[in-house]
């Protein structure tokens, strides 16, 4: 049957095609079937028309999951690269009393559908931010404070520019427009052409000991192993071949032309030591984004969220 419409059939006694509904209740079902109804006289008589759609809902293919005031302002965290929502167990609980929480995982992280994964889709990071929108619409979220940590923060960016109108807020930890210095115009991200290219061949040639090498050196906090560890096995639970396109679309994109565009109020934290996103990244999205606060936590690191959760929470709170 094709993916947009079903032939003209009898009706079979079930109300609709056998194969069809014995799939309705597996989670990973793909397909949302209409059926109409056609023609007169008794049941056997009647014809159906099925329509089948190609559309996962985000609650399967993201894993999402919401807590917290059902009837408060949405707060819709999320995670970053190699990461998954249980990354915000820590920052969470502080707004739950007052807000709406919703936690998902990006396609290939923590419990999303891996089948979800489409290259035409994610091979960008506007892919991902349509499943943020298609996240917010599907959920019906309006006047969202979006927290996107890491390449979600780009991801969050894009989101609001799109859509505006659902968004109250951005707040961004950790963010990078761009990781690759730029020599035409000064811009400085953090690693060469070189760098990322090095760390992309490493990542292809041994992604489990890429993670257990650079995990540790991306949470920073030597004198704390265990956040190290914890980050390493996130890594390691992530889908490889995922891991490894998601890598080239975070660590070469560019999205300092996009900055100007976001058009509602963000908040950027930024840590020292921050091997992936350094202060002068986190000053630079500041200074070419309107209507933004930049704070410099004393957190050190690139994950704030796991190593500082108090002072996270309560930048976000003296911001909010």
């Amino acid at each position: 049957m094709p993916d947009n419409e079903g032939d003209v059939r009898n009706a079979p006694e079930s109300y609709g095609y056998p194969d069809l509904a014995s799939n309705r209740g597996h989670p990973g079902v793909r397909n949302i079937i209409r059926v109409q109804w056609e023609g007169r006289g008794a049941f056997p008589g009647r014809r159906v028309r099925a329509v089948r759609r190609n559309r996962m809902s985000t609650t399967v293919r993201n894993a999402v999951t919401i807590t917290g005031n059902e009837s408060g302002p949405p707060m819709l965290f999320a995670h970053g690269y190699g990461c998954d929502q249980n990354m915000w167990r820590f920052v969470t609980p502080a707004f739950e009393e007052t807000h709406r929480i919703v936690l998902f995982d990006h396609v290939g992280n923590g419990r999303s559908d891996l089948s979800a994964y489409r290259d035409s889709r994610h091979g960008s990071l506007g892919g991902y931010a349509e499943d943020i929108l298609d996240i917010v619409r599907e959920h019906d979220l309006r006047e969202v404070v979006f927290v996107g940590h890491s390449v979600s923060a780009m991801i969050g960016v894009l989101a609001a520019i799109r859509e505006p109108e659902r968004f109250a807020g951005i707040v961004m930890i950790g963010p990078s427009p761009r990781y690759i210095n730029d020599e035409t115009d000064g811009y400085v991200g953090g690693f060469t052409r070189a760098d990322i290219d090095g760390l992309l061949e490493s990542l292809d040639s041994n992604y489990l000991g890429w993670s257990a090498t650079m995990a540790p050196v991306i949470m920073g906090n030597p004198e704390r192993p265990e956040l190290g560890t914890e980050l390493t096995n996130s890594f390691c639970a992530t889908d490889p071949e995922i891991a490894r396109k998601f890598a080239r679309v975070t660590f070469l994109s560019d999205n300092r032309a996009d900055l100007p565009n976001l058009r509602v109020p963000s908040l950027i934290l930024q840590c020292s030591d921050d091997v992936i996103a350094p202060e002068v990244v986190g000053e630079y999205v500041h200074k070419n984004t309107q209507d933004s606060t930049f704070v410099a936590l004393n957190a050190t690191g690139h994950c704030p969220n796991l190593s500082a959760p108090e002072e996270t929470v309560d930048a976000i709170k003296s911001w909010l």
